[in-house]
């Protein structure tokens, strides 16, 4: 994808790339110039609501001790 720096300084993120990151007119980015020179655009979540339902539900549902027992084990880890 190739875009183009205006006078002013700013640049299109090309269609395809909004669409491949979902951002939506009003999303944050940060933008950072790594060691070898190159941009990296990272979305900012503009809050946990956004995040709702990327994850799908499980068939199953898990009790609450089997979940205990992932998240004490994870810690210990």
């Amino acid at each position: 994808m190739v875009t183009t720096l205006t006078s002013q300084g700013r640049i299109t993120l090309p269609a395809a790339a909004r669409r491949q990151l979902g951002l939506k007119p009003g999303a944050r980015l940060e933008v950072l110039v790594t060691e070898d020179g190159r941009l990296e655009v990272i979305p900012l979540s503009e809050s946990v609501q956004a995040l709702k339902g990327m994850v799908p539900k499980p068939a199953k549902p898990l009790p609450l001790e089997d979940m205990a027992r992932a998240i004490a084990e994870g810690a210990a880890s």
